[in-house]
């Protein structure tokens, strides 16, 4: 039996529809080499099932097997038989296997569907404070008021590094920057936008939400400025009269609504889609609901918050160990996630207002006027108290999303098995930290992503990078795995272009200079390369593109470097995004890894990885050599359905000092191309 011919996956090609309904009839097909096995079935929790060849195959280098399936409502699990004159195999998620692997069965769950236009969509995130300040008049002054020990302050040097506690500086980017640098995001070749959020809050990062239902003015308009700032020494923010005017005058928080609508309206104008963050496990102490700053205390239009008061309209929201009344005015004695008292815990098991509440702004912002297309979930397994009650939640926050915008996508951050939530009826997909960001950092660096360890025995492990990223792939239903965020780098973990350099620590151990040094570019191209071409949505972090290096927060939120970009590494993105939105089979084709079936000197894959994304007469070759010196390699370009005798197109070739895009063909004798691949390179081939 021809092992390496057998192939199938969730893909378009191999699952007819790919996303079905309920009680739907399915056409399921199975690949095997020409005339190579007696008989294919597929295997289901009731039994097997024989599976007929597909006719009028008779030339070509594969037979396909099908058979229709008429589902329930519930997942659908299977997996293939094979068996031949002399032996059985059987085929699933984890490949070729002697026994059925029960975990890695391929699953569809009826109904189940992720939006079209974010499948491979290439997404581009925005830390808004860092990006790009085009309207000075919103920016946060020094002393505008005090938090976590400090007072807030305006940094004048666009180009000096983040402080150690940087949370309370401000650079002044904004919307209207944004705005003003959209011709650059879409000439890069952008298609999504995903925010940091954008929400009133008193942080720079804006985790700490102070108002749901407004844009922040610091980001947004400012119509109606006033008041003073603290003075030296004073530190109670119901003081703070020009920050209460900025962030309670409704004037200026429908003057900022109304420019985030103009900014949707535009990137809708260009084709573009916007992705909000929602942070609903915990909210800021400075939120109205709470306010515990007493920013909206006796103000007009507000009701008292929870600290404030026992009679609070919003007491219910939030969990107080000192729950007797002598504890009001301003009592402390609330439940702060992870024991901060900045972020107060929302309490939703108490609340059937504030649950409905938060539902309201799941619908609110992907509804008209504000038609955002999707959300991104901060610590999403984290809301509520119990596992129990997180899984209502999100599936009733699903049911209201889907009914107010069906296109809309959400994505959560997850740490570990996201498995649970990806069921068809909560989360659509996630930030794709297990299944890409850390098998792609540890086999190219051997660095952990926080920069925080370096482990040399998994860096060019070609081994363990297959086999975890093939297990945790398997964690995911194939649309959800079509839509997942893949990141090199983001604002929680350190720049991908400072792993490259080894160094392990922190930016408060090591000094903001040393990300800078040392760093490899032609790794750094390698790590795109295979963003660009892998399943998922690539997701570039700002600046990145540009060659901003950084260790883990609060230095991976360096400004972007207008002025002094790294211009190369930029056309190096654009060459590598035009060629994953000009190929179908990088947006939703199959994969294939073809390590295990190279021929490299001494028989060694190590530092080397070779896979192939295809669909119907599309396909794609990637080739990386993360090894220091030139390496050949013999590819089997014919296990992802390349033509036997044919020539191959070099799409891009990149190595350690460059790139290049010319046109050069490499020839295809017997199903094999071979290559000969320079220090840190990678090669991106069509056939």
């Amino acid at each position: 039996m021809k092992e390496q011919a057998l192939f199938c996956d969730g893909t378009l090609s191999y699952v007819i529809p790919q996303e079905p309904q309920e009680n739907e009839v399915v056409r399921l097909r199975f690949r095997t080499a020409k005339n190579d096995v007696k008989r294919v079935r597929l295997m289901t929790a009731v039994g097997g099932y024989e599976m007929k060849k597909e006719q009028g195959r008779e030339n070509g280098e594969f037979d396909y097997y099908e058979i229709r399936w008429r589902l329930n409502e519930k997942p659908f699990r299977y997996c293939f038989e094979i068996q031949d004159e002399d032996e059985i195999r059987y085929y699933s998620r984890c490949g070729v296997s002697k026994e059925i692997v029960e975990f890695y069965q391929f699953v569809i769950v009826p109904g189940f569907s992720t939006p079209s236009w974010a499948k491979g969509a290439v997404m581009y995130q925005i830390f808004t404070d860092r990006f790009y300040n085009g309207d000075p008049s919103n920016d946060v002054e020094t002393n505008e008021y005090y938090y976590i020990g400090g007072y807030s302050r305006k940094v004048t040097d666009w180009n000096k590094y983040p402080d150690a506690m940087g949370v309370r500086e401000f650079y002044g980017g904004d919307l209207q920057g944004v705005i003003d640098k959209l011709d650059y995001l879409q000439e890069l070749g952008v298609e999504v936008l995903y925010f940091n959020p954008l929400f009133v809050s008193p942080s720079n990062h804006k985790y700490d939400i102070q108002d749901y239902d407004y844009i922040d003015p610091h980001f947004g308009v400012i119509v109606e400025d006033g008041g003073e700032v603290l003075p030296e020494g004073e530190t109670e923010n119901c003081k703070a009269t020009k920050y209460k005017k900025r962030v309670a005058d409704h004037k200026n928080l429908e003057a900022s609504n109304q420019l985030f609508i103009k900014l949707v309206e535009e990137l809708h104008r260009r084709g573009m889609k916007i992705i909000l963050d929602g942070v609903f496990n915990h909210c800021g102490s400075f939120n109205k609901w709470m306010d515990r700053e007493r920013i909206y205390e006796n103000q007009p239009g507000f009701e008292p918050g929870a600290f404030v008061s026992a009679d609070s309209p919003y007491r219910s929201y939030f969990y107080f160990s000192k729950k007797e009344e002598e504890n009001w005015p301003y009592n402390t004695g609330y439940d702060g996630w992870w024991g901060h008292d900045t972020l107060p815990k929302l309490n939703y098991e108490d609340s059937v207002k504030l649950e409905n509440y938060i539902l309201y702004i799941g619908r609110k912002w992907v509804s008209p006027p504000y038609n955002v297309d999707g959300w991104r979930l901060d610590v999403a397994a984290d809301l509520g108290q119990t596992n129990e009650y997180n899984h209502e939640f999100w599936k009733k926050f699903r049911t209201a999303v889907k009914a107010a915008n069906p296109n809309a996508l959400i994505l959560a951050e997850h740490y570990g098995d996201p498995s649970e939530w990806l069921q068809g009826d909560e989360w659509d997909s996630v930030m794709n930290y297990d299944a890409f960001m850390e098998p792609v950092t540890w086999f190219l660096t051997g660095m952990e992503k926080h920069s925080d360890e370096s482990r040399e025995e998994l860096r060019g492990n070609t081994d363990n990078f297959v086999g975890s990223i093939t297990h945790h792939m398997a964690n995911m239903l194939t649309p959800a795995l079509q839509v997942a965020m893949n990141e090199l780098s983001n604002h929680d973990h350190s720049r991908f272009l400072t792993r490259t350099n080894y160094m392990v620590g922190r930016v408060e151990h090591l000094g903001p200079e040393a990300a800078n040094e040392y760093v490899n570019l032609g790794i750094m191209r390698e790590a795109v390369v295979i963003q660009m071409t892998w399943v998922g949505a690539p997701t570039v972090y700002y600046g990145d593109e540009a060659g901003v290096c950084g260790f883990t927060d609060p230095d991976n939120r360096r400004t972007y470097p207008w002025g002094h970009e790294n211009h190369e590494l930029i056309a190096f993105h654009k060459d590598m995004i035009r060629i994953h939105k000009e190929h179908k089979a990088l947006k939703t084709g199959s994969l294939n890894i073809l390590n295990g079936y190279l021929r490299v000197p001494n028989e060694d894959e190590y530092n080397i990885l070779a896979y192939g994304r295809f669909e119907g007469n599309d396909r794609i070759v990637v080739i990386i050599n993360n090894r220091s010196e030139l390496t050949e390699i013999t590819v089997p370009v014919w296990m992802v359905e390349v033509p036997r005798k044919c020539r191959m197109k070099k799409l891009l070739y990149s190595y350690q000092e460059g790139y290049s895009v010319d046109e050069e063909e490499y020839l295809v004798e017997d199903g094999e191309v071979v290559v000969n691949m320079g220090a840190y390179s990678a090669l991106v081939l069509c056939g």
